[in-house]
Formats: C-alpha cells, sequence, structure tokens
C-alpha cells in the first residue's frame, strides 16, 4: 500500500474499491452509479469529513502572506494530446486556491503530466491530472496520484487549505469540510458539470497541484473539495481523454496577477 499523503479521488489502479466494483460489472444506471460513488467516498480511506467548518482563519488567508493568490479572474489554456481545453479561474471566489494553479502553470509543473485517473464507468465522474510525478515516463505507474508540488523554496511539498466561500461572507472559510445542510446551498462555487476543483487527502488541507474536472454535477462533493474554476471551451476535449493521456502544456492566456495579501 501507498502511504499518505494521497490526493483526492486517488485509488491506486492495483488496489481499493474501485477496481473490485468494476470487476462486479455492475449495471451502470444513474441511480446505482450514484450510490456507488457515494459509497466510495465515504467508506474509503479517502473518505469526506462531515462536519461544519470554522469561521474564516486569517492566518490560513490572503492576508497571511504565505501563498500565492489570484487578483480577479484568469483564463488558462491547457493544450492535451487530444485537443485543447480552454478554463475561467475565480480569484473572487478562491483567491488561493486559483492563486496556487495560477502559479504552477507558470512554473511549468504541468507541462508534460498525464491525466492519470479518468472515471467514467458507471456513470461519468471526474478526470484528474496534475501529479509532478506522471511527467517522468520511469516512474511506477502505480505510485501516480501520490505526487504533488515540491516547492523549490522551502524543500516541501506545498499543501494549500481547503477554501469554500459562503454568499454573504466577505472572506472565504478555511481548513474543514462544509457540510451542514444550512451551509450547503450557500456555497457560492459548486460542483456542476465542468467544473474545476483540487484533489487532496482525506486532511482538508492537503491539497498540493493535483485537480480534477467534474464530468457531470456532483452535489456530493459540494463544501468537501474546493471549486476554483470553470472549463469555459473544450468540454468535448476533456469527454474524449482516457487515462493516460497527456497534458502537453499549460498556459496563462489572459490575467493571472499573483498577490500575497488580501486582492
Amino acid at each position: 500500500m501507498l502511504k499518505p499523503p494521497f490526493p483526492l479521488l486517488t485509488l491506486p489502479l492495483s488496489t481499493g474499491l474501485l477496481p473490485a466494483l468494476r470487476l462486479s460489472k455492475l449495471p451502470a444506471t444513474r441511480a446505482l452509479g450514484r450510490i456507488v460513488l457515494v459509497a466510495l467516498l465515504l467508506l474509503s480511506p479517502f473518505g469526506l469529513a462531515a462536519c461544519a467548518g470554522p469561521k474564516p482563519t486569517a492566518v490560513l488567508g490572503c492576508g497571511a502572506g504565505t501563498l500565492p493568490c489570484l487578483k480577479g479572474k484568469a483564463v488558462v489554456l491547457l493544450t492535451t494530446n487530444k485537443g485543447e481545453v480552454q478554463l475561467s479561474l475565480d480569484g473572487d471566489n478562491a483567491p488561493i486556491t486559483a492563486g496556487n494553479f495560477v502559479d504552477l502553470v507558470g512554473r511549468g509543473t504541468y507541462n508534460g503530466t498525464l491525466f492519470h485517473r479518468v472515471v467514467k464507468e458507471p456513470v461519468p465522474f471526474v478526470v484528474q491530472g496534475g501529479d509532478p510525478l506522471s511527467a517522468d515516463p520511469k516512474v511506477n505507474p502505480e505510485l501516480l496520484g501520490s505526487g504533488g508540488f515540491m516547492d523549490p523554496a522551502t524543500g516541501q511539498q506545498r499543501q494549500i487549505p481547503l477554501e469554500i466561500l459562503l454568499a454573504g461572507e466577505s472572506e472565504p472559510r478555511y481548513g474543514s469540510a462544509l457540510s451542514a445542510p444550512g451551509l450547503q446551498g450557500r456555497i457560492k462555487l459548486v460542483h456542476a458539470r465542468g467544473s474545476l476543483a483540487m484533489a487532496r487527502s482525506n486532511d482538508p488541507n492537503s491539497a498540493s497541484s493535483q485537480f480534477y474536472v467534474a464530468l457531470r454535477s456532483l452535489p456530493e462533493l459540494d463544501g468537501r473539495y474546493a471549486v476554483f474554476g470553470q472549463v469555459t471551451k473544450g468540454m468535448d476535449v476533456v469527454d474524449r481523454l482516457v487515462q493516460g493521456d497527456k497534458l502537453i502544456k499549460a498556459v496563462v492566456l489572459e490575467g493571472g496577477t499573483l498577490v500575497k495579501e488580501r486582492p
């Protein structure tokens, strides 16, 4: 077994629940599919926390000055071996999460990486990529999904906190999943089809470089994983991606102003 940290939704191909479910040939109905996916998330070692989060914590926010924050919007172009995908990143509602992604794009972190996890059965779920380990063809495939961005300034893996903004609040909440019924309807950025979000381990503050695109609406993930953008062009390309396809290059087309204070 691999050791933590594990990014969200990552089950090694040789272990875990997902292969067993595939081998059982479950009927691919939408209702059953939703039950299966929720069960995977709640019962696996990568399950989701189920508690309301605290009020915004300044030490984890942009005011802490330790992480890049995106000011306003940014447009990023992903060139894949299946075609181009355009992303709109939302620094207004997810400044740290979007800022981290823009910073990694600028560093070339995503260039040459693979989409190492694509789940389309029993129903469409996610396309996941962004593991720097996948850019090295010599890396054992079973390790893909366990890597993150190693910050050369610190020599350690950069990790960012879970960041969720609620309607009626001026600052995101950080550090804990938000699942209380009264909060779910107030989440500003939700998992719609084409939403861009960060992968993480069971620790809410463990996201690094791995990201995923939702292949359909996934309300069961709202408040548990940080959405920070949306596919605006090329969703048909995302739909054609399969496990092992390559992200050739990622570039910022518009915006992308990074700051270390509150935008």
